[in-house]
């Protein structure tokens, strides 16, 4: 017999470890059904517990298939506890570490089902600031859910953007410019960031890369992406335009997430996918993508990533490894290693934080140049494949 939780949720594994505290997968006794239980660690601050609050308060709000549910959350013996659904599946950064690019279509079809969740929240006030591919679940079934709510903000008190140190919250790989420096996040920064994770998935890079975190940071700002097709011509160019205007420096001039939802939709349901200037009718159109120039006759290029088969028996899923977000200034997490058929909702390492020196409480408009980041990689990128006999199931 597991430790109960309130009385109510047997700890039944253990599925991650953090710098905050631990994952399990329990059992709620009440209901008769499997949860994954966060559990913050006895000796941690005020500044944890509050981000473990905010996280309950934030993903409650939500009801939607593409968002991870929370149940329930409260104190036992003096510890800090969410219980949420127990996802079986994997994150997105497990995707492309084991299956390399998608097909244009199928990522259409995931990028639809995130815009989806995101528009759910943001018609709930709450935005996320920090989507990425570790922060997106895949079950077996190719549904998305999205997770890790553990610094989004309503949008009446979005204007938090920096933490007490001088730090941008977010992973910088995928940091809209606006918030890069210093403004507000907006429901238009998730969608950036949507951008930024549907081009990653489609040529198995983000948009911006460098040597460090404040040279990615600079190009958000500065710099205008590669045309994904420009890099794998099979892209159609419809959604290779779409795309384009998901990662527009001017948060005005980004679709909506509905919009974005409705649109990769269309993408991801024709062969033939309708030109940029065609929407479907239910959403409002927003101005065109901007004229660039034809892409010159290329063949595909070699090496590109082919999707592994991983064989096994039955429906197999692994754990991802879950970890709760550090506080601001922890490190990088070590999760447990995942057992065979064990599942959870990505709860992922603590973003990467932009560090703006001697930031004031108010907005600041730092320059870049000058400023210093933290330089960690991105989990995603640490993130490694599945053991072979460890896979997924649902999936060739």
């Amino acid at each position: 017999m597991g430790v109960l939780v309130a009385e109510r949720y047997r700890l039944d594994e253990p599925l991650g470890r953090g710098a905050m505290g631990e994952v399990w997968r329990a059992t709620d006794q009440a209901l008769g059904r499997p949860v994954a239980v966060k559990l913050l660690r006895a000796d941690d601050g005020d500044a944890a517990a509050e981000r473990l609050r905010m996280e309950a308060q934030t993903a409650a709000r939500l009801n939607h298939p593409h968002v991870v549910s929370m149940y329930d959350s409260g104190c036992h013996d003096g510890r800090f506890y969410l219980v949420m659904e127990l996802v079986d599946g994997w994150s997105l950064a497990q995707e492309l570490a084991v299956h390399g690019l998608l097909d244009p279509q199928e990522a259409g079809a995931i990028g639809a089902q995130m815009a989806a969740g995101l528009s759910a929240a943001h018609l709930q006030g709450v935005i996320h600031r920090d989507i990425k591919p570790g922060n997106i679940m895949l079950t077996t079934d190719r549904i998305v859910k999205i997770t890790d709510f553990g610094i989004a903000r309503f949008a009446d008190d979005a204007s938090h953007t920096f933490t007490a140190t001088g730090k941008i919250l977010g992973t910088g790989s995928y940091l809209a410019p606006e918030r890069a420096v210093g403004s507000p996040a907006v429901p238009a920064s998730d969608v950036y960031a949507l951008g930024c994770v549907l081009y990653e998935l489609l040529t198995g890079r983000p948009p911006f890369r460098g040597e460090n975190t404040p040279a990615v940071v600079q190009q958000h700002v500065h710099a205008a992406p590669v045309p994904p097709d420009h890099l794998r011509p099979e892209i159609p160019r419809s959604l290779a335009d779409h795309l384009l205007l998901l990662l527009a420096k001017d948060p005005a001039q980004r679709p909506t997430a509905e919009q974005a939802a409705g649109w990769l939709a269309v993408e991801a349901h024709s062969d033939q996918a309708p030109p940029t200037s065609t929407a479907p009718q239910a959403f409002p159109p927003i101005p065109p993508a901007p004229a660039r120039p034809l892409r010159p006759s290329r063949s595909r290029p070699t090496g590109t990533p082919s999707k592994a088969v991983i064989g096994v028996a039955g429906a197999v899923a692994f754990a991802v490894a879950a970890v709760i977000g550090a506080s601001v200034n922890s490190g990088d997490a070590v999760p447990t290693s995942p057992s065979p058929g064990s599942t959870v909702p990505s709860t992922s390492t603590p973003p990467s934080e932009a560090r703006l020196p001697g930031a004031p409480s108010a907005t600041p408009s730092p320059d870049l140049s000058s400023s210093s980041f933290d330089d960690g990689k991105d989990e995603e990128e640490k993130e490694e494949p599945p053991k072979k006999g460890g896979g997924k199931g649902g999936k060739d």
